[in-house]
């Protein structure tokens, strides 16, 4: 962890405004959507984190303890299948060959304990809605010469940051050199 640097924010008119170029992902090269999909998020991350740290704050405004709980509940679901796949086999084969449905088994669990719990409504608006915008910007941000050069410094091991361990984690690494 000590190697692990804090990307830089990139500027509003590099993130969404005027130089940035938006496009529908091509639906039928999976491989290729998810390449963009996660070459944006180790790119833009900072941005990503300080958007949905935003989103964050003014739910938890309204809704406090209901969305400590919602973070308590997914950051409790994360780590126990973390845990999971680094310590059983399977789960680190599972892992590994189906790394999206893994986030969608952890976002789902999760939802099914906020349930439980009585906060679906704080976890769906406050939780996966800006993971949800997040992943819409990724899908539809053409990538740009800097962004393929960061990434490729980032993906031979030059420079680690906080979106490269958790995309690691989930299974996304063999991916995110592509």
């Amino acid at each position: 962890m000590a190697d692990v640097q804090p990307p830089p924010f990139r500027s509003m008119d590099d993130f969404i405004l005027g130089s940035a170029r938006f496009a529908a992902p091509d639906f039928r090269d999976l491989e290729r959507w998810n390449n963009r999909i996660i070459n944006n998020l180790l790119y833009y991350q900072s941005n990503y984190f300080v958007a949905a740290l935003a989103f964050l704050l003014i739910v938890g405004y309204f809704q406090p303890v209901k969305m400590i709980l919602g973070g308590a509940v997914v950051t409790l679901v994360f780590l126990g299948f973390i845990w999971a796949a680094e310590n059983k086999a399977v789960v680190r084969r599972f892992r590994r060959n189906h790394p999206k449905v893994g986030v969608i088994a952890i976002m789902g669990f999760s939802y099914l304990l906020m349930h439980m719990l009585g906060g679906v409504a704080v976890f769906l608006f406050g939780i996966t809605f800006p993971i949800l915008l997040v992943l819409i910007h990724a899908s539809l941000r053409l990538r740009n010469l800097k962004n393929k050069l960061e990434n490729k410094i980032e993906s031979i091991g030059l420079k680690r940051t906080p979106m490269g361990i958790l995309l690691e984690a989930l299974g996304q690494e063999q991916e995110a050199g592509s």
